[in-house]
């Protein structure tokens, strides 16, 4: 069973929508004691970084996922929620993340180091490039496009976290990962065969059902 994680910031519509196409089962709890006997965990996010961990205060998420993870349960984060999982952002003043990862989030600059102007948000399909195709969550997943939206990005030194980049100005990071937390900056459920691949990979591979 997926436990998809409702702090009210997420597209919770389209993540079930894919869950059931995967045939795979899933419930959506909006306080830890409602998913407490999950497998693996999905934690989705749409909208603003301060708004979403102060959500998950509120919901009283924050020490539920940090407990599920030090326990080696499986959690996927999309969007905002992979953003979540790092130590700070920068949007709308310092906020601190989850800590789960190391990395800080910053707005696109919106230039080039040439000085040339570039569209924020990145928004739209952009290319994969693979950069740990032995990872089990990349099983059968190339450098296919998938569907980004965000103006907000995350910035790491630790290499070994980048399971796939994007080219947006500057190397995305697209999927990242280690052990049992990975995420993805896109939305699998709107990237086509390779976000589908990917979510599959998720609940059938790194999950023991």
């Amino acid at each position: 069973m997926i436990g998809v994680i409702d702090y009210g910031m997420g597209n919770l519509f389209s993540v079930s929508k894919a869950l059931e196409r995967l045939d795979v089962p899933y419930k959506i709890g909006d306080r830890p004691s409602q998913l407490e006997d999950c497998a693996g965990y999905i934690l989705p996010g749409v909208g603003a970084f301060p708004d979403a961990m102060q959500a998950l205060h509120e919901h009283k998420f924050i020490g539920f996922i940090k407990r599920k993870v030090d326990e080696g349960v499986p959690l996927y984060g999309i969007c905002l929620g992979m953003q979540l999982l790092f130590e700070e952002s920068e949007e709308g003043g310092k906020t601190k993340g989850l800590g789960l990862f190391p990395g800080k989030i910053k707005r696109f600059t919106g230039k080039n180091d040439a000085g040339v102007s570039y569209k924020v948000p990145h928004m739209g399909w952009n290319q994969l490039e693979i950069q740990q195709p032995d990872q089990p969550l990349l099983s059968q997943v190339e450098q296919e496009y998938v569907y980004f939206v965000h103006s907000y990005v995350v910035h790491t030194n630790e290499q070994r976290l980048l399971y796939a980049t994007a080219d947006y100005q500057m190397d995305v990071p697209a999927i990242v990962g280690k052990n049992n937390v990975v995420a993805s900056q896109f939305h699998p459920e709107k990237s086509g065969r390779a976000g589908m691949q990917l979510l599959e990979n998720f609940c059938k591979r790194m999950v023991q059902q």
